[in-house]
């Protein structure tokens, strides 16, 4: 995908643990340029990013180590598009970097013998219901007005955005249905020009 301008995006895809690969695969399959983000210098130049999935705890470990903590929320309130999953949606949350008004609750489904996969109307997004697979799933507890609530399960918010941040709680990098990171290379465009 080229801009107007000309400049294909730059997205990049934290890579300190998770799923980075399958979602670089899928942001190259929709026309972007794809950077690992390992330390803060990473972010340079960057015109959007995704928090893949992983462990919360061992990510934050790594934010620490590696410094990535404040340059990623100042990242996030940029206002360049962010796609967070799984454990990207938890370490955004107000308990840890607090880069988004909402609390997740980790496991919130159960553990991995509990994963599970449903189909999804995602306010905002086109086409059919996109399948959703939930791995040691958070949820949204609570959230603050500024939070957008785009798909829930069972009542419990799964999907929301903020801003230029779409959060959600299941890994769309598993599925081949790369419309999430379609739109956020399409987001990421106009940051490109």
């Amino acid at each position: 995908m080229s801009t107007a301008g000309g400049r294909t995006p730059l997205i990049g895809v934290l890579a300190l643990q998770g799923g980075f690969a399958a979602h670089g695969r899928a942001l190259e399959r929709c026309g972007a340029r794809v950077r690992e983000v390992r330390v803060p210098t990473d972010l340079d130049g960057l015109d959007g990013l995704v928090l893949p999935g992983g462990e919360s705890t061992t990510l934050m470990l790594g934010f620490a180590r590696e410094g990535l903590g404040e340059p990623l929320v100042e990242f996030v309130r940029s206002g360049r598009p962010v796609l967070a999953t799984c454990a990207g949606m938890i370490v955004l949350d107000r308990e840890r970097l607090g880069a988004l008004d909402l609390r997740c609750e980790r496991n919130a489904f159960g553990r991995q013998v509990h994963s599970f996969e449903d189909e999804l109307d995602l306010d905002g997004l086109d086409g059919p219901p996109m399948r959703a697979v939930f791995i040691r799933a958070p949820w949204v507890a609570e959230h603050g007005p500024g939070i957008t609530v785009l798909a829930a399960v069972d009542g419990h918010p799964v999907a929301v955005r903020q801003g230029a941040v779409t959060a959600v709680s299941f890994h769309p990098e598993l599925t081949g249905d790369d419309r999430l990171h379609a739109a956020l290379v399409t987001a990421a465009g106009t940051q490109a020009d």
